[in-house]
């Protein structure tokens, strides 16, 4: 797969929908271009307007839920970069960040990740390959047990 096939048409394929941008909550914008690079802000876990779950990886989350939530931070960051240049004009993502909500002692920061970093791959394939940061936090906004954030290149 290459960008010029279209990346609309691949998530068609593999049946996935990219949901409307969910609104900040504070004071900031969901994407900003700079150059030929796009960057999103901390994507949360929002599903229809709300949160999947709250609560602390480790704790009363566990990694599996957590790296569903990482997958749907990702899909999240990718509607915003879609309303902001259109998904199928990205050429390569190029890092993705991920914040996890620990417990005290949880450190597999890296499985939770992997939610949004496996789920790029499939989208964008060798394209999706990135540099990525796994980082514990104690508190994310409105208790979010996962926070994504990814930049992307865009073709030329």
């Amino acid at each position: 797969m290459t960008e010029s096939s279209g990346w609309h048409a691949r998530l068609a394929e593999l049946g996935i929908r990219l949901p409307p941008v969910a609104a900040p909550v504070a004071s900031y914008v969901p994407a900003v271009r700079s150059g030929s690079l796009v960057f999103t802000s901390g994507q949360l876990p929002f599903v229809d307007g709300g949160l999947r779950r709250t609560g602390k990886v480790g704790g009363s989350v566990d990694v599996e839920a957590a790296a569903a939530d990482a997958k749907v931070c990702a899909l999240n960051a990718l509607a915003a970069i879609d309303e902001l240049v259109g998904l199928d004009s990205v050429a390569r993502v190029v890092r993705v960040v991920g914040y996890v909500a620990s417990a005290e002692g949880f450190t597999g920061q890296p499985r939770v990740v992997n939610g949004a970093s496996e789920f790029l791959a499939k989208i964008f394939g060798d394209a999706g390959q990135h540099a990525r940061s796994a980082i514990g936090v104690a508190e994310l906004p409105l208790g979010a047990p996962v926070e994504v954030e990814l930049t992307v290149e865009l073709s030329a």
